[in-house]
Parts: structure tokens; sequence; C-alpha cells
């Protein structure tokens, strides 16, 4: 655990500017503690081949980083990227075409549409949930089988047909304002269908409280909450700006390889930073599942006038692992996570760069 990645962030901070290194300390806690522990001599063998050393064990550097306005927490230690997994299931392709053919394969047929229709366009249909967890939610559905097969125009066909539908949404009933885009990629990140689809919800009264928090944090924080998490992000090497948005390897991040993309509004670039984004993580990472959400500002008359568009973009692991990437401390106390946001900063950076 070199002190160049997330092992070394306090020294990092405190070799900052004074400027700099208050505005993170503003933004964030950030401790470190060595976690140590005692080696039976019959372990020690299996240790040193599945972590690389008993040394690495014995003593294990723990960073933790929470936001001081959103109160989201994670705890970072790489070692746990080495831990045994339990057997793979079926393979993942074969699992993906053995259900063509499924509902969302026939989308004009085998699904129920909205009171209003269907929107359709270039690559979506939508289609209305089946099992509301909100009273106007629905379904985009790609024309594409496979979710795994992304291509520019269909990831901003998709975000583009979310969002009319939204437009509609509020149309007849002006009450519901408060739209969010989410896409679960397989099982692994809570899809219960295969065929490649996102969802898109719309809420009365207040938004979801996820982007409600956002929201009150910026505004207890004061003006140029975004500005100052960016910069904070960019002084430590995890966030740089191209093409009107910023994009930031999270210093807090939900689940493992987390993305921010931030923008003044939902614009082209932005959509299509969410393309690039997902084909690096699933091109060059190794990324096979995934989930993506937009928090956006309301629909309707001008509110919220300093609230960017903000895409979240998570790594849900290996479809084809049996365990879940979540349990009792995701649930309720913080997120554990082994990715190193350094690493992916400078991988995001790579693929943003010009040429």
């Amino acid at each position: 655990m070199s002190e160049a990645g997330i092992a070394g962030l306090p020294d990092r901070i405190a070799r900052l500017p004074d400027l700099e290194r208050r505005r993170i300390e503003r933004l964030f806690e950030v401790t470190a503690a060595e976690g140590r522990l005692v080696v039976p001599p019959q372990m020690r063998p299996w240790l040193a081949r599945q972590f690389g050393s008993v040394e690495a064990v014995e003593r294990q550097r723990v960073v933790r980083v929470t936001n001081r306005w959103t109160f989201e927490g994670t705890l970072f230690n790489p070692l746990r990227a080495r831990r045994p997994t339990p057997e793979a299931g079926p393979a993942q392709a074969a699992e993906i075409d053995a259900v063509k053919g499924d509902a969302f394969c026939h989308v004009e047929s085998q699904t129920p549409a909205d009171p209003f229709g269907r929107i359709r366009s270039r690559h979506s249909t939508t289609a209305a949930n089946a099992a509301k967890y909100e009273a106007w939610a629905s379904v985009i559905v790609f024309d594409e089988h496979n979710p795994l097969h992304l291509t520019e125009d269909g990831v901003d066909d998709a975000i583009q047909t979310a969002w009319r539908w939204g437009q509609r949404v509020h149309a007849d009933d002006p009450e519901a304002r408060y739209w969010l885009f989410m896409w679960n990629c397989l099982w692994r990140a809570g899809a219960s269908i295969v065929h490649g689809h996102a969802q898109a919800a719309v809420t009365r009264g207040s938004h979801f409280p996820y982007v409600e928090r956002w929201r009150a944090a910026a505004r207890r924080y004061g003006r140029g909450y975004f500005d100052d998490l960016f910069q904070a992000h960019h002084a430590l090497g995890l966030g740089f700006a191209c093409d009107g948005l910023r994009v930031l390897a999270h210093l807090t991040p939900a689940r493992e390889k987390e993305t921010l993309l931030i923008a003044p509004r939902l614009s082209a670039d932005l959509r299509r930073a969410v393309f690039v984004v997902l084909d690096l993580f699933t091109r060059d990472l190794g990324v096979a599942s995934f989930n993506v959400a937009l928090y956006h500002r309301p629909i309707g008359r001008p509110t919220w006038p300093r609230f960017p568009a903000i895409v979240r973009l998570v790594d849900r692991g290996d479809p084809n692992v049996r365990n879940s990437d979540v349990g009792a401390m995701e649930l309720f106390a913080a997120s554990v996570v082994s990715s190193d946001p350094f690493d992916l900063a400078k991988a995001l950076e790579r693929r943003f760069s010009p040429g």
C-alpha cells in the first residue's frame, strides 16, 4: 500500500498548501489507523499465497473518509480485494444468451404501458413498471438484449428517453416534478431481468431522500459546495475538468470505483461522459455489473438554481460470484471499499484525455 495510493491520503493532505488543505479539512474528516493481528503458524503459508505476504496481513492500514456535510463515509483497505470469494456460478455470457426472447424482447406485447402510452426512440422504448416502487416509475427497455453491449448512441438515447418520459409525466401530473434516472446492470446490481434496461421515476412533494441529502448539505455548506467538492478532489489528483463537466474519483464512494460526473445541466457532453465511463469500466477495468444514478433539479418552474446535474456510477463486482457486496456495514454504518480511487482517477484521466 504505497503512499501514492489511498493509504497515503492523510500525508498527501498534510503536504498541500494551506488553502487547499483547509478546504479538504472543511469538507472531509480523514483518519488512518493500523489494524494488527496475530497469525497462527499453520495459517502463514495460506496467507502468503492469498495476500502476497504474511506481513501485509499482520499490519494493515485502514483509511476512513467521512464527508462532514452529507455524512457519507467510506473505509478503505485495498487488501480486502484479495479476500477469498465463493466459487463462481454459471458463465455470465451463457446466462445472458439463455434468456433471449424474454418479455423485454417483446416490449410492445409483453410489458404494460403508462396511462399516456409509451415513449419510443431510436434504441429504446418505455414500459410501465409492473410492480411499482413509486406511483410514476417506468422502465426504459433497450433494443439490444445484452446489457453489456454498450454504444455511445445507445447510452445517449436511453438517458434522453428517460428525460422525455419524465417531462411527459409532469405534463400529466404537474405535482410530479422530481425525476431520477437509474440503471441496474445485471443481477449483481439488483436487476431482476437480464435484458438491457434502465429505469426512471418521478415523485411528488420532495426529491428522493439521497438527492435531498446532497442538496441539504450544499445549502448548509453555503455558496460553492460543488465547486469546493471538485477543487478538493482536484487538489488531490482525484478530479479534472473536461468538455464543460467535472469528473471525480469519489473520496466517499458508496461502492467500488465510484465515479462522479458533475455538469451545470443534462447536456450532450454529460450523456457522452456516462458512456465513456461505462466503456472504461467494462472494457478496461473488468466491470461486468454496475449501477448508475442521475440526480437532477426538479422539472418545471426554475428551482434549485445552483444544484447541478450529477451522475454516480459504481462497480458491483463479478455477477458470477454468489456473495453480496452489501452487508450490515453498508446498510447501517459506512461503505467498505477495496478499490483505490487514485488508481481509478488515473484510468479516468487517460480515457478522457484528447487523443
